[in-house]
């Protein structure tokens, strides 16, 4: 049963709204110095071993629409679904030999999941400083593309779930391609690789 958590009456239930100003939890960092890192979400992130067991169940049965995808340098291959009201799944796979996702599937007994959340943020650096001032562990520091700069909310800071901050840079003007050159690995990037079958 779900309880709103503004029922009074129920032990643990706050009476009111949390104050702008009263710390997330006991020992936490203030949570309103945070909110101005702008961060607003954009799609959330799912891992298997072969992104093929994946378009099924979110491209076939759920209605996605393909946004486009590629392979990075990293080691694995992405592609992205847009869904109506614009919500937006990230779907992932390791590249062949690729040990990138080996940690993932060893905690997931090998079956993928929920990798992790991507915010857009305006000004890395900013988020990263105020981040760090206030004692969180980051992870993952990526600026080394203009296109795409990031870092990770490391998952014990998170209720165990892996957090992106991302700043998208200028892009260049070019062609989206067709999911089957994604899957046959001719996407952005691609190393010319089919994923699994």
């Amino acid at each position: 049963m779900h309880v709103p958590p503004e029922s009074p009456d129920l032990p643990g239930s706050p009476a009111s709204p949390a104050s702008p100003d009263s710390p997330a939890s006991p020992g936490s960092p203030q949570v309103p110095a945070l909110r101005g890192l702008g961060a607003v979400f954009d799609h959330t992130a799912v891992a298997a071993p072969r992104v093929r067991d994946l378009l099924p169940i979110y491209l076939d049965l759920l209605g996605g629409t393909f946004l486009g995808g590629g392979d990075h340098p990293g080691g694995y291959r992405v592609m992205q679904l847009a869904y109506p009201g614009g919500g937006k799944i990230e779907l992932m796979e390791p590249l062949a030999g690729s040990p990138f996702f080996d940690t993932f599937f060893e905690l997931t007994r090998g079956r993928g999941g929920v990798h992790h959340l991507n915010f857009h943020v305006p000004d890395l650096d900013l988020a990263v400083s105020r981040l760090t001032d206030r004692g969180y562990r980051l992870h993952g520091l990526n600026t080394g593309d203009p296109r795409w700069r990031e870092v990770f909310l490391h998952p014990k800071e998170a209720h165990g779930v892996l957090i992106q901050l991302a700043q998208r840079g200028p892009r260049d003007d070019e062609p989206v391609p067709l999911l089957e050159d994604v899957l046959a690995g001719r996407g952005r990037g691609g190393n010319g690789i089919p994923s699994p079958a």
